[in-house]
């Protein structure tokens, strides 16, 4: 398990900018002095605990399968692609939020669309071709997307 690189680091930053307000929480220390960090195994990008990533070192890269919470994977051409564990960090901080109607949530979990008929509601300033994350009306995270035009 190793640091992201300056390279890594600005494309899973570009990728989460896409969804959330504020990236600075994401890295900001912690009330007991720790903080997050973002480290790279088998091409799976992980958000853990600084002191808990110390504590891997001893553990071979072979070995170790898994460590925090898995927020994607980087391609073999540097892109990175989020994966649905990274969805409690995004609801977290998202900047654009769309909530789904109870007749509309199962559809959207079984990868359809959402219709706009299945909208409850949605956050005024949401943009075209934006991230944003999908809520139940019971404020229940259920995924990520991006929006396809402009609700009207």
């Amino acid at each position: 398990m190793r640091p992201l690189t300056d390279q890594e680091m600005k494309v899973v930053l570009d990728k989460l900018a896409n969804y959330m307000s504020d990236l600075k929480s994401l890295i900001a220390p912690l009330e007991d002095g720790d903080r997050y960090v973002f480290r790279l195994n088998h091409n799976r990008v992980y958000y853990v605990k600084l002191s808990l990533a110390n504590l891997a070192t001893c553990v071979s890269r072979d070995a170790l399968l898994s460590l925090g919470t898995c927020l994607g994977k980087m391609t073999k051409s540097g892109k990175f692609r989020l994966h649905i564990t990274a969805l409690p960090i995004l609801a977290r901080g998202a900047r654009h939020k769309i909530w789904v109607k109870e007749n509309g949530a199962q559809p959207f979990l079984y990868g359809s669309n959402i219709v706009k008929a299945h909208v409850g509601r949605w956050s005024e300033d949401c943009p075209e071709h934006q991230g944003c994350v999908v809520y139940s009306m019971a404020d229940i995270p259920l995924g990520f997307g991006v929006t396809a035009r402009i609700p009207p």
